[in-house]
């Protein structure tokens, strides 16, 4: 049975060490939200670092979820200390459990608040596609596919919720 990815990405107005009274309540809010998700129906697992470090991303081993990448048009920075990102990686049984996990509840507080934390882009902030059961999606598909939607659109590669494909390819009804 195949089961939906699901690639966020964002970019942070501040680095994610600032102590800065915005970046603890994302901080805050994050955790909270990513206790609520876990809990959902229909959500399989998501990307965790081994060592399981606050902050480090790309230097983090993510085990079988491969090397950590971002979209190109990230040009921030890459440390500790600079990094201004937000990204998830997460595995589910289908469109509407995703769908409902992140429009909903907390998760959607936290999107009533997005402004507050992420720069407003030019770019798609997230990226669905179907993956075979026992296959784990990595950091790496993510980003290419994210970058594949921004620079084509939804296509069965990868869409977005608003313009979603069944696991064979044909579009969803709206």
């Amino acid at each position: 049975m195949p089961r939906l990815a699901l690639y966020t990405f964002g970019v942070l107005k501040s680095p994610l060490a600032d102590p800065a009274l915005a970046t603890r309540e994302f901080y805050d809010i994050g955790e909270a939200v990513y206790r609520k998700i876990s809990q959902q129906p229909g959500y399989l697992a998501r990307a965790e670092a081994v060592d399981g470090d606050r902050g480090v991303l790309f230097e983090a081993d993510w085990g079988a979820w491969g090397e950590f990448a971002v979209p190109a048009w990230y040009g921030k920075g890459r440390t500790v200390e600079t990094t201004a990102l937000a990204t998830t990686l997460s595995l589910w049984t289908g469109l509407r459990p995703a769908f409902d996990a992140v429009y909903t509840g907390l998760h959607r507080g936290a999107l009533n608040r997005r402004h507050d934390w992420f720069e407003r882009a030019g770019h798609p902030t997230h990226v669905v596609w179907w993956v075979a059961d026992g296959v784990t999606p990595t950091w790496q598909d993510g980003v290419r596919r994210l970058e594949h939607l921004h620079d084509h659109g939804s296509a069965p590669h990868g869409f977005t919720f608003a313009h979603s494909f069944t696991p064979e390819g044909t579009p969803t009804r709206s």
